[in-house]
């Protein structure tokens, strides 16, 4: 997704209010931009997150969206990252140290986003949905195996 993937897309996304925005903040890398824009229409369009905001992250030289859930909350950040591009354990450092929950989102070029939700630490998982039902049959397996 390189300036030249994004110069052949149509001129309603140069267009747009946010995209502009976006390009405002002046990070110098127009492939995270449009990554960024990407992740945008997908958080509000298709997931219904409100209140979604650019903002520069010059350590990183890239945009990072921000959203709060409610008023007061704790805001989460989504670092989008065209996925030819590298990133170090110092650039997630960068974000992690904000003390705010962490979304990366690896932009492919044929659009394709995928989310990691990253964390400062380990987190414990959750236990699976039913853990007596997996007792039985891990029980029942072995009476069939003897």
């Amino acid at each position: 997704m390189d300036e030249d993937t994004t110069a052949g897309h149509s001129s309603w996304i140069k267009q747009h209010p946010v995209y502009q925005d976006l390009m405002n903040l002046d990070v110098g890398d127009g492939a995270q931009v449009y990554a960024a824009f990407l992740v945008y229409l997908n958080l509000t369009e298709v997931r219904g997150w409100e209140h979604v905001v650019g903002v520069a992250c010059p350590e990183l030289q890239a945009v990072l969206l921000e959203h709060r859930e409610k008023e007061g909350e704790v805001v989460q950040v989504v670092y989008p990252l065209p996925a030819h591009r590298t990133v170090s354990h110092k650039d997630l450092r960068c974000i992690l140290d904000r003390g705010c929950p962490m979304l990366l989102c690896a932009v492919a070029s044929d659009s394709t986003l995928v989310y990691q939700r990253l964390c400062d630490g380990l987190l414990k998982p959750d236990p699976p949905v039913d853990i007596q039902d997996q007792g039985r049959r891990q029980h029942r397996k072995r009476r069939l195996q003897t």
